[in-house]
């Protein structure tokens, strides 16, 4: 069961609230409908419900709040919006992703997409599906860990007929197993025809709570519409007739020549029309909505202006059409926990998700692919000349460029990996940022280090076979140090590749990361060698000896020559401007995981009305 107990939303500055004690329930077991006006606040009250939005109230889930559930992907299928992914990726690369974050197995994804009709069309990106199926994908990413409770911001929306009656009938169908169903419409038929249960709001408050068959009877009614050009002096009649007869007959009246008559029917307008010679171009039976009018407000369902009743006739009985039911206004709940977005979840599988993230789009495929491209080119170009160390022509570095293609490949892809967080969210179905969570974060350093360091030396053996096989081999003679500069190479690499992450984390755009990247060599190097050549700066020849004879026990003298290896990878300009920009970006990220936590709870504490 889902229960909402006085959700309200924190009020902007100078404006009314847009959700204002709302309680309501949706039982297991049926299908209830919110319904509202665009603007009555159905959007908002179902991101208060899931703790998107600081407010006051709460929303317990079979008896529990969001933030006490320890997997929420497996008790609230959610679908805010159009499906969040990539749109390269494939369907079914969204949804082992997916259930990867959820921690289900990766088969519930295809067992979801034969359930939603998208078994053929897995392997199609994300980007070429119609509305249609967009929709019935975005549907199996809710119900991928099996929930309990479906939670949907009006589904159908731009939905032809058939698509919408298909989407009524697989919500019925979970419903019917047992689950709680919750959807958000502004088409009053199609919450009669569709849902148990309708809860109808206005301006953010509740205006009534029906079953689907008191609603249908108070607020659906038959009417004709009628199209004249002498609309005004057709409603005069019909309102002087029904008068005489005593009649109850309500006359609307509508842009453009359209009269909405109800208590009457086609052939009474048109016996009328004719007795008063009057043209009709329209004349049809129809069931239409008088909710609006009945509450006496200023927008219809379709958030149109509501039409103008010109005379509303009551017979001898008396009494006009039904009246929607206004409950009597509940208590509201003080002292209730405060919506905090702080807490949606981080992926179950970090790691596994951080695989099927980075390896699930072409954007990885493409920039390796240009990367060995380039490296190959630019090392057949430098050998050409015999003047450039060998160790810069395998790592395709000429002195013109700040950073190698690798390098740079291996900073574009740490920026882009928190693209389908910030961009195309993956963890929940809703658009928002995903909170700072450590396992995650550690995922990502460890994939983008294995692709950095796989791309480093993918880069190296390739340009050393094309260099051997353009110039041959006799001259490749490696160095004494050979392997230092291996390990120097791709630590460099790598710290470029974590560099391009943390920096994209912390202002939340790609283009942060690469120019982050770009950054090291261009503006960081040239001020640290400005630092270690500057006068009274003494070189660490001697730290090795030194920190040998302070240690117990005492480490073989070979141990120095590799200690002084280390320290002169990270004593270099490079290492130590990289070490430089990766401790600064590491503690910009800390920083502002902190102040994003801050800010929502100043924002609980304003909602909330009451001191923390």
């Amino acid at each position: 069961m889902l229960q909402a107990i006085g959700i309200t939303s924190a009020p902007r500055r100078g404006l009314p609230a847009a959700v204002d004690n709302l309680t309501f329930e949706a039982r297991p077991g049926r299908v209830t409908a919110l319904l509202g006006a665009p603007g009555s606040g159905k959007t908002t009250a179902l991101r208060l419900m899931l703790e998107l939005d600081p407010g006051r109230g709460v929303a317990y889930f079979r008896g529990r709040p969001l933030h006490r559930i320890p997997h929420p992907a497996r008790e609230v299928g959610v679908l805010l919006g159009d499906v969040p992914g990539h749109p390269a990726r494939t369907a079914r690369g969204q949804l082992r992703m997916l259930a990867a974050a959820a921690g289900v197995p990766a088969a519930r994804a295809d067992e979801v997409l034969e359930l939603v009709g998208l078994t053929g069309l897995g392997d199609r990106r994300i980007g070429t599906l119609s509305l249609g199926m967009d929709r019935r994908l975005a549907l199996a990413s809710a119900l991928l860990g099996g929930p309990h409770t479906l939670v949907l911001d009006d589904p159908t929306e731009g939905l032809d007929p058939r698509e919408g009656r298909w989407l009524h009938g697989l919500l019925r169908a979970h419903a019917n197993r047992g689950a709680a169903v919750l959807y958000t419409t502004a088409d009053p038929r199609e919450a009669a025809r569709a849902a148990d249960r309708v809860v109808s709001i206005e301006g953010g408050r509740l205006v009534a709570d029906q079953a689907a068959d008191d609603f249908s009877r108070t607020r659906l009614r038959p009417r004709v519409a009628v199209r004249s050009p002498h609309a005004a002096r057709l409603a005069a009649a019909v309102s002087r007739e029904a008068r005489a007869a005593r009649r109850s007959v309500e006359v609307v009246s509508e842009d453009g020549g359209h009269l909405a008559v109800y208590g009457s029917s086609c052939a009474e307008i048109g016996d009328i029309a004719f007795r008063n010679g009057l043209p009709v171009h329209r004349l049809a039976d129809e069931v239409g909505d008088a909710g609006s009018r009945a509450r006496g407000g200023d927008e219809g369902p379709q958030g149109l202006a509501a039409p103008r009743v010109l005379e509303r006739v009551a017979g001898a009985a008396g009494g006009a059409g039904p009246h929607a039911v206004r409950p009597a206004a509940r208590p509201r709940a003080p002292g209730l926990p405060t919506a905090r977005r702080d807490l949606v979840r981080g992926p179950l599988h970090p790691l596994r998700y951080e695989l099927r993230r980075l390896l699930g789009v072409r954007t990885t495929a493409l920039i390796a692919g240009t990367v060995l491209v380039a490296s190959v080119v630019l090392s057949v170009l430098l050998a050409r000349t015999g003047h450039v160390p060998l160790p810069k022509v395998l790592a395709a570095w000429p002195s013109l460029l700040p950073l190698p293609p690798a390098a740079v490949g291996a900073g574009l892809l740490g920026a882009l990996s928190y693209g389908d967080e910030f961009r195309y969210p993956a963890l929940v179905a809703v658009r928002g940022a995903v909170p700072r969570r450590l396992g995650l974060l550690l995922a990502k350093l460890a994939v983008t280090a294995g692709a950095a360091a796989a791309l480093a030396l993918a880069a190296m053996l390739l340009s050393g076979e094309a260099v051997g096989l353009v110039y041959g081999h006799e001259w490749m003679r490696f160095p004494s140090n050979a392997a230092f500069l291996g390990v120097s190479w791709v630590a460099m690499t790598i710290g470029c590749a974590w560099a391009g992450l943390l920096a994209a984390g912390v202002f939340r755009v790609a283009t942060a990361g690469v120019a982050a990247v770009l950054a090291v060599p261009v503006l960081v190097v040239p001020l640290v060698r400005q630092l270690l050549m500057a006068p009274g700066s003494r070189p660490a020849s001697g730290l090795p000896a030194g920190l040998r004879e302070l240690m117990w026990p005492r480490w073989p003298q070979e141990t120095d020559r590799w200690t002084a290896a280390v320290l002169g990878v990270v004593a270099h300009p490079v290492g130590v401007a990289l070490t430089l920009s990766l401790s600064a970006l590491a503690l910009a990220y800390l920083l502002t995981g902190l102040q994003w936590r801050a800010r929502w709870r100043s924002q609980k504490v304003a909602g909330s009305g009451r001191p923390s």
